[in-house]
């Protein structure tokens, strides 16, 4: 039995495509579609039903004229007979409202979800148009939707609230007590533990308490001052000295540096090593009296006097031993 699927033809070597007759088709020319029927349709001439999805064999053709297109996207046309009277039965494609339109041999039968969803968006223009015209109504939608929002997170607590009782149930109800409870919890107060950067009931407070404005005294307060926030001007003129100080600062260091430097270089010239810090008291200068000079001169004269007789001795014995005396009595 020879094989039904041919997979590979014999080609004679003489063959030549080219001398092979081409079939001419008219350019309007039908082409046959396998298609669905996209709707439910009834027959006008013998009103029986045609329903959605059954298989025709049709014919395509694209619609010409000034209908042909609908911003650059071309419109076709479908034919099929109807199947009791085989009346021809005509539908185009709508790619404005992408769905299809029924043209000639039938009508299209109510459909309940395309006239829902055309309501909605109906009511949807009408609402946006009244918002436009009447501010108060605008409003008006705000608030209900707030409060639906709200209503909505409520019953998704009141939804989470019932799942861990539930999960505390079925924990205990396996034998697990009150460690498996307590796991529970704790994995929930883990999933909602707070924000670090959140504040306490007392920072609130103090937040509260603390009364921003001009500085005045106030008798009630402690201490006897409010609180006051510096504004911008004060904030500047606080800069500004607190600028001019560290410059001040750092000329005395430097003059500080410059001193000991100079003072080194002095006690490395040869000088006494002084400290810089340490100043040295002198003894005033008194002057003397008229008195006090013929005192001076006086005794000046006799102390002359007593070295001459000590420098000149006799060149005798006796006078030698006379001079010993004399010394070791003044001894």
């Amino acid at each position: 039995m020879g094989e039904r699927k041919v997979l590979n033809k014999y080609i004679p070597s003489d063959f030549d495509p080219k001398l092979v007759p081409r079939s001419k088709k008219p350019k309007d020319d039908l082409v046959s579609v396998r298609m669905m029927l996209p709707f439910t349709l009834q027959c006008s001439t013998c009103s029986s039903f045609m329903y959605r999805g059954r298989k025709f064999n049709s014919k395509k053709e694209n619609v010409k004229g000034s209908e042909g297109k609908y911003l650059g996207i071309q419109r076709f046309r479908f034919y099929i007979k109807c199947t009791a009277c085989s009346r021809p039965l005509t539908f185009l494609t709508d790619p404005e409202n992408t769905d299809y339109e029924m043209e000639s041999g039938g009508t299209r039968t109510f459909e309940v979800h395309k006239d829902r969803n055309k309501m909605k968006d109906d009511l949807e223009e009408q609402e946006l148009k009244s918002e436009k015209e009447d501010p108060m109504k605008a409003l008006e939608n705000r608030v209900l939707a707030s409060q639906k929002e709200m209503q909505d997170l409520d019953d998704l607590d009141e939804i989470k609230a019932m799942n861990m009782r539930h999960l505390r149930m079925m924990a205990v109800a396996r034998g697990g007590g009150a460690n498996a409870t307590a796991q529970i919890l704790n994995a929930h107060h883990k999933v909602e533990e707070k924000d670090p950067l959140e504040l306490d009931e007392g920072e609130e407070e103090l937040i509260k308490s603390i009364k921003f404005g001009a500085k005045a005294v106030d008798k009630t307060a402690p201490g006897g001052v409010k609180i006051s926030r510096l504004t911008d001007k004060e904030e500047q003129k606080m800069e500004k000295n607190r600028q001019k100080g560290l410059a001040l600062m750092e000329e005395q260091q430097l003059e500080l540096a410059a001193k000991v430097k100079k003072n080194a270089e002095n006690q490395a010239g040869g000088g006494a090593k002084l400290n810089p810090l340490i100043k040295i008291k002198r003894k005033r200068k008194v002057k003397e009296s008229t008195s006090l000079v013929g005192t001076t001169a006086s005794a000046k004269k006799q102390k002359e006097e007593q070295t001459t007789f000590v420098s000149k001795p006799k060149e005798d014995a006796l006078g030698l031993l006379a001079g010993y005396g004399t010394d070791s009595d003044s001894d």
